[in-house]
């Protein structure tokens, strides 16, 4: 059963995402929040699987509830993700750099809201990697004017498999590209966020984008 938190200052919208979820036999709605502080509060008591947060709430928003939320959890950490309206908005781009594992669209379809719960909650893959890449490149041309220190450090078959994370292949599909096994592939992925020092794949990948490792148009910088 995967238990999840729903915070959004809207009630209707909390009320419409418990309806969708708790009609799915392996999903369970554990809590509401309606605001940020109310929503770390709320999953520091409930340790849920999965936080669905709103990233525009009053006082605290969706960014700061996630940092608060991921600098006490403790493990395995909750997967949140951004609920917003527009996908380019630069909270939602805020709020992946904070830790969330990925954002849906408010007018998502509730097969799609169902499939992206199961999907962050299994880890083994990013949300809409297309969306997150177009993010990623939109945002990083802040990237510094030196590569950090973590790019040189990634052995070849590290930088490959960064670079087959960022088109957002599990492990699974990794091991087939790379010809080894899925063990391997796994160990390979936990070295990358290691040297890179980020704690999943969605981290990873903008990190990749904003170090200039991979380029916006999708060549390697």
């Amino acid at each position: 059963m995967i238990r999840i938190v729903l915070a959004d200052d809207e009630r209707m919208v909390r009320t419409a995402l418990r309806v969708i979820l708790d009609a799915e036999p392996d999903l369970e709605v554990a809590g509401e929040a309606s605001t940020g502080a109310e929503a770390v509060s709320v999953v520091r008591e409930l340790r849920p699987d999965v936080v669905l947060m709103d990233v525009r709430m009053p006082g605290v928003d969706g960014i700061r509830a996630t940092e608060r939320i991921l600098a006490s959890a403790a493990e395995p950490e909750p997967r949140i993700v951004v609920v917003t309206t527009f996908e380019n908005d630069s909270y939602v781009y805020d709020a992946l750099r904070a830790g969330a594992a990925g954002f849906l669209l408010k007018r998502a379809a509730a097969e799609d809201l169902v499939a992206a719960v199961r999907l962050v909650a299994r880890s083994d893959s990013l949300l809409y990697p297309a969306a997150l890449r177009g993010l990623a490149a939109e945002h990083a041309r802040r990237r510094p004017a030196a590569a950090p220190p973590w790019v040189a450090r990634l052995t070849e078959r590290e930088a490959e498999v960064l670079r087959l994370m960022a088109t957002g292949l599990t492990n699974a599909e990794i091991a087939r590209r790379m010809g080894v096994g899925p063990a391997t592939a796994k160990t390979h992925v936990a070295a990358v966020l290691a040297k890179t020092g980020t704690r999943d794949r969605t981290q990873a990948v903008i990190a990749a984008y904003e170090s200039g490792f991979i380029a916006p148009a999708g060549h390697r910088g």
